[in-house]
């Protein structure tokens, strides 16, 4: 299993390669040559295995470079009681069955309470695995651009890790309270945390700018670093993001909710579009789905996407109460557009040049077709995402996040426009005690205090438990205060790895 540049660069490289890099040589986005086959038989198999089993049976179908043993270590470690124990639900992934059709898929009972500790916990042992293996002697410098729930979960995931430094940019008005402070008060030596004056856009092209600076590169190889990256740009972090979407329709089956074979659908809310891409990757290799809904929020781009073919970032950027989708430019965009091009790198390039200069690119209708074979989309306001919260908790107890809200939301939009009576899923990608702000809002209740300190009253309003992660935030003391302009960010970068 070898993997290739969306851009065009002929060259392959193994996955211990691509996750060691992040980005190829071109700028593109490493993408498996091609993508393993999953039988029925084999997904009845996975059924009756734990969760660790799955994804190290998952996994190791794309890391062919890496053996059967190390895996199942890393894999064993991040998922299972018998190792480190990151997760507080023995499920890791558990479903929730919300009526004879709607199931939501819990992707919050990690560490952070967000969906990339999915990903993030095992992450680090596939990185520093990868640098051991393609000879790599220099440490490595993580960067990582957060909406808010990525940044935290790196910090977890590679605090006091040796040989390795994380240093985390988030949108310094662009995340919730209890984000901020889940990430400023993190512990570790070898952590930091910036704040940048701008949006989650601003963030992310500031690190790309980053990663294709060759004088910093060259700088901080003297220094003894290296670059690499924790966001869904690197292939590390989709791998572990797969698992899920095969694991969920295995407790489907188990459970007697679905026979084997059956399609469902998968609604997704999603931003940078590594989530849902994992499912559609869990798609091509076979997994039963039907349609692939892609929900927005009021920064509704991928929406206008799949409706129109059009892809155009020229619009207005508004901060909403779901802070990790508010992104105009979807990075992982490009691994989809890769596939629908019948993997044309040349295409994908210009797409991607055009996405730069003008800031937008239309596919033709032959790729449009193929988009829409598998893709749905709808967006979803603040108002109907606040309606829907507390909908949700009036008619059926259940208390979810703003953004599995836009989510839910998108999905009876579409049941209602196609009549669709599949099994369908919701990807529940964040505790609602991360937002407790806006979820208090939403079920009436009136303002007052705000973060940490609401984090008690929802759970006395609704008789939800905080989640263990979140309790200690209410003594937390923020350690990380700096902010700087994107045109700091290189600089903050060089400051932090020459103090080390």
């Amino acid at each position: 299993m070898l993997y290739q540049s969306t851009r065009g660069d002929n060259s392959k490289v193994a996955s211990a390669e691509a996750i060691a890099h992040g980005l190829a040589d071109d700028g593109g986005l490493f993408v498996p040559e091609s993508f393993p086959k999953l039988t029925l038989g084999r997904i009845a198999e996975l059924t009756t295995e734990p969760y660790y089993k799955r994804a190290a049976y998952i996994m190791g179908l794309f890391l062919k470079d890496f053996s059967k043993e190390v895996i199942n270590s890393y894999s064993k470690a991040a998922y299972s009681i018998e190792g480190v124990n990151h997760f507080y639900n023995d499920k890791i992934a558990p479903l929730k069955k919300l009526d004879k059709s709607t199931h939501f898929l819990e992707l919050w009972h990690g560490p952070t309470c967000a969906f990339k500790d999915m990903a993030l916990q095992v992450m680090p042992g596939l990185l520093t695995a990868s640098l051991r293996k393609t000879g790599e002697a220099k440490d490595v410098c993580v960067l990582v651009a957060t909406s808010g729930d990525t940044g935290k979960a790196a910090l977890e995931g590679f605090r006091d890790v040796a040989g390795t430094s994380v240093i985390v940019f988030y949108p310094r008005d662009g995340v919730s309270e209890v984000q901020k402070l889940q990430m400023t008060s993190q512990s570790g030596s070898n952590v930091n945390v910036i704040a940048v004056a701008g949006n989650f856009d601003d963030a992310q092209t500031g690190v790309k700018a980053i990663f294709q600076d060759v004088d910093l590169s060259n700088e901080l190889g003297k220094t003894g670093y290296i670059l690499s990256s924790a966001n869904s740009i690197n292939w590390g972090r989709l791998v572990p993001q797969i698992v899920y979407y095969i694991s969920a329709y295995c407790d489907l089956f188990k459970s007697g909710e679905i026979e084997l074979g059956d399609k469902i659908n998968f609604c997704v809310p999603t931003g940078n579009f590594g989530n849902i891409l994992s499912a559609y990757y869990a798609e091509k290799m076979g997994l039963p789905i039907n349609k692939l809904i892609c929900a927005s929020n009021r920064n509704d781009v991928l929406t206008q996407f799949i409706n129109t073919g059009v892809y155009d970032r020229n619009r207005p950027f508004f901060a909403t109460v779901s802070p990790s989708m508010d992104i105009l430019v979807s990075s992982n965009l490009e691994r989809l557009l890769f596939e629908l091009s019948d993997r044309n790198g040349d295409i994908v390039s210009a797409y991607m040049k055009d996405l730069s200069y003008k800031g937008l690119y239309t596919i033709p209708s032959s790729v449009r077709n193929e988009l829409n074979r598998v893709f749905d989309s709808g967006f979803c306001s603040e108002e109907d995402t606040m309606e829907t919260i507390k909908e949700t908790f009036e008619n059926s107890d259940y208390l979810i996040d703003t953004h599995t809200a836009v989510a839910y939301k998108v999905l009876n939009d579409y049941r209602e426009k196609t009549n669709d009576k599949s099994i369908s899923v919701v990807v529940s990608t964040a505790s609602p005690f991360k937002f407790c702000e806006a979820v208090l809002e939403a079920l009436g209740q009136p303002k007052s205090g705000s973060g940490v300190t609401l984090i008690e009253k929802l759970s006395d309003v609704t008789g939800n438990v905080v989640p263990m992660p979140l309790i200690s935030l209410e003594n937390a003391i923020p350690r990380f205060k700096n902010s700087v302009a994107v045109s700091g960010m290189k600089a903050s970068v060089l400051d932090f790895i020459k103090e080390r």
